[in-house]
């Protein structure tokens, strides 16, 4: 416990300090007797100095020490106090400087494409991809009967950071048909796939250690399950981290090259006025009437030959039975 010391108190120090102010309020008096307002505020200018004067005089030696000890008690807290403040400052700026998360993005991008020589526009394709370091993964060709290439299908990944530069590349390689590009900021995902990981890991440490302590059948049974699921939860995790740190460290652009459609002659216009273009017309029409009735034919033909398999037979066996039915005709009688 630190104990303080007490100033000590003198019986003559309210003495002086009464002295001292009957003495400033005299010489007060005189002053604004023999001057003006301007010799009144010097006398109270005077007075102030006498009374500073007479409690500086009034101070004792214990008094005096006390206050020495109070000025460097004072001083040391102040710097203290200083320190503090600036240790203060230091950790909450510290505290509010800005945090630099580095972001992961999934880019994909489409490029279609439409070249005459789809092959050339292949190898230009290709040395895009190489100049942007990255790689082609899937590729598709088609080709015509004299084994030209008339189609081609390439998925490529390129570095992440290359990916604005491949596209705008990519586009300039052949007649551009259409192209997108869409990106997916994952970095939330990635900070919580990690966090989950290390998480897991921790979890599955300990599960160890309770399994190294087990003694029991029953409880070594139970921690062995719960290191299987935690296991198996840890390998899916680290999957899906693989998964995005695969895809944000690379871009993937599907390039579609078509070649380019051959136009198709046009047909003159024939002259819609005059006799060839009237006997043409009618020749046309008669053509189509011979057509309508040849179909009408062919679709009664059918019906014609059974008709004729049945009917013929039933015709003769009517006219027979008719035959038989009638009487015989009488010769008339001579005269």
């Amino acid at each position: 416990m630190t104990t303080h010391a007490q100033p000590t108190r003198h019986p003559g120090r309210r003495t002086r300090r009464l002295l001292g102010l009957a003495a400033a309020i005299s010489m007060t008096a005189v002053l604004a007797a023999c001057s003006s307002s301007g010799g009144g505020q010097d006398a109270s200018e005077g007075s102030a100095g006498s009374s500073d004067e007479s409690s500086s005089a009034s101070r004792a030696p214990g008094e005096d020490g006390g206050s020495a000890g109070t000025a460097g008690s004072g001083s040391d807290g102040a710097a203290a106090q200083d320190r503090s403040s600036g240790a203060t400052t230091s950790s909450t700026g510290a505290a509010r400087a800005p945090v630099v998360v580095e972001r992961h993005v999934i880019s994909h991008g489409t490029v279609s494409l439409t070249s005459d020589d789809v092959r050339e526009a292949r190898r230009d394709v290709q040395r895009v991809v190489d100049a942007s370091g990255g790689d082609v993964t899937e590729e598709q060709t088609d080709t015509d009967e004299d084994g030209e290439s008339v189609y081609a299908r390439l998925v490529v990944r390129v570095p992440a950071g290359s990916f604005g530069d491949a596209m705008t590349a990519l586009e300039g390689v052949a007649d551009l048909r259409g192209s997108d590009r869409t990106s997916e900021d994952v970095s939330t995902q990635v900070i919580d796939t990690d966090v989950r990981v290390r998480a897991q890991e921790a979890s599955l440490q300990r599960v160890e250690q309770l399994l190294a302590r087990a003694q029991g059948l029953k409880d070594i049974i139970w921690i062995e399950s719960q290191l299987t699921t935690r296991q198996a939860e840890l390998d899916s995790l680290k999957g899906q981290q693989a998964w995005l740190a695969d895809q944000t460290r690379d871009s993937t652009i599907v390039v579609d090259i078509s070649r380019t459609p051959d136009e198709e002659p046009r047909e003159e216009e024939e002259d819609a006025s005059g006799f060839l273009a009237g006997f043409g017309g009618g020749m046309k029409a008669l053509g189509a009437v011979a057509v309508g009735l040849a179909t009408i034919a062919g679709a009664l033909l059918p019906f014609v030959a059974v008709l004729a398999l049945l009917g013929v037979p039933v015709w003769l066996v009517v006219r027979r039975s008719v035959r038989r039915r009638r009487p015989p005709v009488t010769p008339p009688a001579a005269a």
